[in-house]
């Protein structure tokens, strides 16, 4: 038995997205390649937005969290 077993990478990746109320919330992005993008993670947080999965207001930044 292997008590130190390297653990598999993240597969997901985190983003703390900030309003402009003070607000925050979680984006979480499947897709690695397209965390890399800053701009297609803003499309990612908007499109959420319209589906409702994140709160609707004026997101004023976006930070990669894990």
């Amino acid at each position: 038995m292997n008590m130190f077993r390297k653990s598999a990478p993240a597969k997901s990746v985190i983003f703390l997205v900030n309003y402009d109320d003070s607000r925050t919330a979680y984006l979480w992005v499947d897709t690695p390649s397209k965390a890399n993008d800053s701009r297609a993670v803003e499309g990612i947080a908007r499109a959420q937005q319209s589906r409702g999965t994140l709160p609707a207001g004026n997101i004023t930044s976006i930070r990669r969290v894990r």
